[in-house]
């Protein structure tokens, strides 16, 4: 599935409230975005791109790249104008400098703008600024100016403002589809709310920590664009007009601001490093790793050889890829994607003993930690040990109450011990959680049909099949 051109329609699901005001110096451009889409709207618009975004081929399915940018981005959200705002933040492979926000709080972000920062900071910069636009809803201020009628036209139009953010090329005929003639030359954002988008992340870089020197200097990056993009500019600067102005705007502010020196994380490093590891051919990737290693060319020694060991995985290089994970728990702190990578190649390897003992080490260490715990299930169910990855899950599962996976794994889990009430109401619960209403429905009302399960099982299958029903007949008003 292709999240570009799979957003066709928008389901009205949750309410969400927001706050638009900060900042004494932001420009007054009024709140005419709830003249056209409600809070509610608003939120229908996100749950529908959060749905494409679970199934799309085009999104990194990764937990601990997913799990890293969430949290990189949940950070910012605390530091900004409206920090109750729900924001889901996701990664899509494209090597492209770009990223976009949409209504309800979702931000997309392109591997190609992670791997062109230079620095934490770099990406926390564009993740701000994003977080701007989505807090002073410039989105549905775009859609308010056009003037619209119907909430038809309206949801037709904010599909084509998505897919011109996502894919600038596509935007014509997503326009075409959504009868929205004469609003493509309102995809861009306009130098005021950019302005605006660029305080607001300013202030949000500073006060979540960050050197907020990266913003200016990530304008130079995109400036120089054309290192990292062939054909032109990065996407960004597409949907992100930047002008000379707006460069002078913020390297001005930095100015007045007290500087601090910002470390980028570990996470960022190794999430980067990873990345990179699997961009284009492994030999290639494998070349550049070694080679920044013996010319002693990094910010961090350790992330070139966690990098190095994963390109050595993606070639099969076993007994290369073991060497420098030794080296890495020799000679780095203990972290979580050590670990993982350890498990994995155990894993790759065949070797289902010592992937075991792996993944219950790494757990010890780190007893939360999502990625260890997607690999432990997947490994239980890999070598048909269902109990055991029942178990895993329902000691876990309520430290990550909204996630999708542990209830696939609990469907498969159940579905080897032929336990069919209790696979299709794990298999609902997965659906829901991925906005999928219909489906979740769907599986409810199959194990409620299900020959097998107790009478407290059956129960609660009704009780919860009547709740999503309940749920669905709110949504339809």
């Amino acid at each position: 599935m292709k999240l570009n051109t799979t957003l066709i329609s928008v389901l009205l699901v949750t309410q969400l409230t927001a706050s638009f005001a900060w900042a004494n110096d932001l420009p007054e451009l009024g709140d005419v975005s709830q003249t056209v889409l409600s809070p509610l709207q608003e939120q229908a618009i996100a749950e529908q791109i959060l749905r494409d975004v679970a199934t799309s081929d085009d999104v990194v399915q990764d937990a601990e790249i997913s799990t890293y940018l969430q949290a990189l981005g949940s950070r910012l959200v605390s530091s900004s104008p409206d920090s109750q705002l729900k924001f889901n933040f996701f990664v899509v492979q494209d090597n492209s400098i770009n990223a976009f926000a949409m209504p309800g709080g979702v931000v997309g972000v392109h591997t190609g703008l992670i791997l062109a920062s230079n620095s934490e900071s770099e990406l926390a910069s564009v993740l701000g600024h994003e977080i701007g636009h989505v807090t002073q809803h410039h989105l549905a201020r775009m859609l308010a100016s056009q003037k619209y009628d119907t909430f038809k036209n309206i949801a037709g139009i904010a599909l084509a403002l998505l897919v011109a953010r996502a894919n600038p090329q596509l935007a014509s005929g997503a326009l075409t589809t959504a009868s929205a003639v004469g609003v493509q030359n309102k995809l861009d954002y306009t130098r005021e709310y950019e302005r605006e988008a660029d305080r607001i992340g300013l202030q949000i870089l500073n006060s979540g920590g960050f050197d907020v020197r990266a913003m200016p200097a990530f304008f130079n990056t995109l400036q120089r664009g054309t290192r990292f993009a062939e054909g032109g500019a990065p996407s960004f600067l597409r949907t992100h007009p930047l002008t000379s102005e707006r460069i002078a705007d913020v390297t001005n502010r930095v100015e007045q601001m007290t500087y601090k020196q910002v470390s980028d994380s570990v996470e960022f490093q190794y999430v980067r490093a990873k990345l990179l590891a699997n961009n284009g051919a492994a030999e290639t990737s494998i070349l550049v790793f070694e080679q920044n290693i013996h010319e002693r060319r990094y910010s961090n020694e350790a992330a070139e050889h966690y990098g190095l060991a994963v390109a050595y995985m993606r070639k099969s290089a076993y007994l290369k890829a073991e060497k420098e994970i030794e080296w890495l728990k020799k000679n780095a702190p203990p972290h979580p994607m050590i670990e993982n990578l350890s498990a994995r190649l155990q894993v790759a390897k065949n070797n289902p003993q010592l992937a075991a003992k792996q993944y219950a080490s790494a757990l010890s260490l780190f007893p939360d930690n999502r990625a260890l715990l997607y690999g432990y299930a997947e490994h239980f169910l890999a070598i048909k040990q269902a109990d055991s990855a029942i178990e895993l899950v329902q000691e876990k599962q309520s430290l990550y109450p909204d996630d999708a996976y542990f209830y696939d794994v609990l469907a498969k889990a159940y579905n080897m011990k032929n336990k069919v009430l209790l696979s299709q109401q794990a298999l609902s619960e997965a659906y829901y959680r991925r906005y999928d209403l219909v489906r979740a429905i769907e599986q409810m009302e199959l194990a409620s049909k299900a020959s097998d399960g107790d009478f407290y099982q059956k129960s609660m299958v009704e009780a919860r099949l009547k709740e999503l029903r309940r749920i669905q007949g709110d949504v339809k008003k």
